[in-house]
């Protein structure tokens, strides 16, 4: 094991510093000239002056950030949670079914309004339990929300009757497809959920707690935080996240459907990797974890805008993950001197 100051460390390589702590913006700089360069020379169009791919790359992004925005939390704290994706499905469905049958009683915005509570209310069920498995109980994270996908999947498919729930509601519908001002409805909600979430984690006594318990747990204890209550809340955080994203689904598609968000499990832990997040805690950011899931928007949009089998998709992402986990350890080893030497 390498000696070496860490700081020292840090001095003598700059650019690597430099590199290690930027990349994610510079990667997403580069996939945007790239993207844009192959449409001007190939097909005489713009990729990024075209309004119409830059409102798709910010829908697509939208449902896996607000999964990712809750990974976060749990990853910063030295977590995983593997039960987002079928979570987000049980909320969509959940919503689909409460809209159906209070639109009849108390119209579209009350409707809607008691639809959503119950929504929230439903999908942070699953992340208690896992709050509870993993503080409580001691259960690893990663089986402890690994069996918590498997309920809410099932839970999910037991709620729509094993099939998609249409659901008809002005309101929603203009949620998931209308504008304002220009900009998709869905994506000013995820600014929103954005702007709440990063104030909270970079500003307020909740995530200081939050990067102290992924940082050094016993430090935290030793400190007067409750680390196990902390960490229940951090599952139900996640799960409302979840929650929201599946209620976007099923605005935007006017259905509710277990597996809504069954794909994006991968690109949820993708986009907070990326952006910067350690996988052993301490540290991550939610605009980090933003270029993150704008990173992953732009590679599938891009690769189909230029024609390349959807196939790839699986293969640049995951090639990024490498990447990203690699430029971790680099970091690291110049802030810490941990694993420098072998």
């Amino acid at each position: 094991m390498s000696t070496t100051i860490p700081t020292a460390r840090a001095r003598a390589y700059p650019l690597l510093a430099f590199f290690a702590g930027a990349w994610a913006w510079l990667f997403l700089v580069l996939l945007a000239i790239f993207f844009e360069a192959w449409a001007r020379l190939v097909d005489r169009t713009s990729f990024l002056l075209n309004v119409f791919n830059v409102r798709s790359i910010a829908v697509f992004t939208a449902e896996p950030f607000l999964l990712a925005a809750g990974q976060t939390f749990v990853i910063i704290a030295g977590g995983i949670d593997l039960s987002v994706g079928f979570t987000m499905g049980l909320a969509a469905v959940v919503l689909a079914q409460a809209v159906r049958f209070l639109d009849p009683l108390f119209g579209p915005a009350a409707g809607l309004t008691a639809g959503f509570i119950l929504t929230l209310t439903a999908a942070s069920i699953p992340g208690l339990v896992n709050g509870l498995l993993i503080a409580r109980l001691r259960v690893p994270p990663f089986i402890g929300t690994l069996g918590m996908y498997g309920v809410a999947e099932g839970a999910g498919y037991l709620a729509a009757g094993g099939t998609t729930v249409p659901v008809s509601n002005p309101i929603l519908f203009w949620i998931g497809n209308g504008t304002l001002f220009g900009i998709p409805a869905l994506v000013l909600v995820t600014l929103l959920v954005l702007i709440v979430l990063h104030h909270l984690l970079s500003q307020s006594r909740y995530g200081q707690y939050t990067y102290a318990i992924g940082g050094n747990r016993q430090a935290a204890l030793r400190a007067g935080i409750d680390v196990r209550r902390h960490t229940e809340y951090l599952y139900v955080l996640s799960a409302l996240c979840a929650a929201i994203a599946g209620s976007l689904y099923t605005a935007r598609f006017s259905a509710g459907a277990a597996q809504a968000g069954d794909p994006l499990l991968l690109d949820s832990i993708a986009a907070v990797v990326i952006g910067g997040a350690s996988l052993f805690g301490g540290s991550g950011t939610i605009i980090g974890t933003l270029i993150g899931a704008l990173i992953i928007a732009v590679i599938q949009y891009g690769l189909v805008f230029i024609d390349v089998a959807p196939f790839w998709q699986f293969i640049a992402v995951g090639v990024v993950i490498v990447v990203s986990v690699l430029v971790d350890q680099s970091r690291l080893a110049l802030t810490t001197g941990l694993g420098a030497d072998a």
